[in-house]
């Protein structure tokens, strides 16, 4: 049995260990080794990367009892290595699993919801709680972890005896009958876990509740803590400050200049929208009457103002069609007719044009991969 490391001492970074066994495994190897501050993965956090010699270990996993460290290549059976983890990953790792003790220690005592799903990855971390909160619960969770955070609280892990264990109120989502490990911060939590933990809850940092969505009758909330939390608050205060240069705004004021411009966005969509309708209209005046067919190009009009102008010129042609693009791109078009099945037009257009789409038997829409010329010529015919 390895002799694990981690839970002697979360933030060994560095050790010696004696190889006992490596087999090929799929497209790798799995090691096991005497002793290890590899963590392997479990209790919603991954495992732990790093090196055994020269050996890179991508992943930890344990199975059967055993820990196995993942690698591409071989680490030579017998030999006693140095072997060191990717601590920096393990650090941020732990900040954020202990944040999450005491969010989900906090929303136990003043809601009575449990956690009932937790994932720790690499970009962000999602608790699952079996009760509703709203954006004042939360705030008021924040808050109060935060203020946990503060007091620098020692956390303390330890496996109880059964009898210890038999005499505590702690959380957890399975039955354990052996190994039981828990995890203690004073006055905020008291929950059955496997994974390495930050001494003093001043190592967490900021823990930030980032958004929530109702999940399976609960909430998912998304949250990040420590340097996670930091690199987030860093990459989003340079986006404000950016939209605040780009609006000329104050950075508190950013929130208002957004609605503002999203407001005079929309009035210009309107206005467009109208402009087009109107171009529409024009193009129609001024098309001559044919009993034929008959097609222009409009780029600068939309989908619905071409069917505007559809519905204006199938008074003049026998078939209409506008199309709007660029022989780069492609084109897309609305035709018409009063006369004609445009379902059986489309199909014959589509199939000369390098096209698709269909619609009713008085107006159809598509996109077609010929070029302008092409489209001219097949609409002299």
């Amino acid at each position: 049995m390895t002799e694990k490391l981690f839970y002697e001492n979360a933030y060994t970074a560095e050790f010696d260990a004696r190889v006992l066994d490596c087999k090929a495994h799929g497209d790798g190897f799995e090691t096991i080794l005497d002793r290890t501050a590899f963590f392997p993965e479990g209790g919603g956090q991954r495992g732990d990367a790093g090196k055994i010699g020269d050996v890179a270990v991508f992943d930890t996993v344990e199975r059967e009892g055993e820990i196995l460290h993942l690698s591409r290549e071989p680490v030579p059976v017998g030999e006693t290595l140095p072997c060191s983890i990717d601590f920096a990953t393990r650090f941020e790792r732990m900040q954020c699993h202990s944040g999450e003790h005491i969010v989900s220690g906090i929303v136990h005592s003043l809601y009575g919801f449990d956690n009932v799903g937790f994932h720790l990855g690499d970009d962000e971390m999602t608790v699952d709680y079996n009760g509703v909160l709203d954006e004042d619960d939360l705030r008021r969770v924040e808050r109060l972890a935060n203020e946990a955070a503060v007091r620098n609280t020692e956390i303390r892990c330890f496996f109880p005896t059964k009898e210890e264990a038999a005499a505590l109120a702690y959380r957890s989502k399975l039955e354990i009958a052996d190994g039981l490990r828990l995890v203690e911060i004073p006055g905020v939590d008291l929950c059955a876990c496997c994974a390495p933990h930050v001494a003093r809850t001043g190592e967490v940092g900021v823990i930030k509740l980032l958004d929530t969505i109702h999940y399976k009758g609960g909430v998912r909330i998304r949250m990040l803590c420590g340097l996670r939390a930091l690199n987030d608050y860093q990459d989003k205060f340079a986006a404000v400050r950016g939209i605040s240069t780009a609006l000329s705004a104050k950075q508190d004021e950013v929130e208002q200049a957004v609605g503002r411009l999203c407001g005079a966005l929309e009035g210009a969509k309107r206005d467009a929208a109208a402009l087009r309708c109107a171009l529409a209209a024009q193009l129609a005046n001024g098309l001559a009457e044919t009993s034929g067919k008959c097609c222009i190009f409009a780029p600068l009009l939309d989908t619905d103002a071409m069917r505007t102008l559809a519905n204006l010129a199938v008074k003049k042609c026998g078939v209409f069609a506008v199309f709007s693009g660029d022989d780069t791109r492609g084109y897309t078009y609305v035709a018409a007719s009063e006369v004609t099945d445009m379902r059986g037009f489309a199909k014959e257009m589509n199939e000369a044009l390098a096209g698709r789409g269909g619609g009713s038997t008085q107006m159809v829409c598509g996109s077609v991969g010929a070029h302008r010329s092409a489209v001219e010529e097949y609409f002299k015919e």
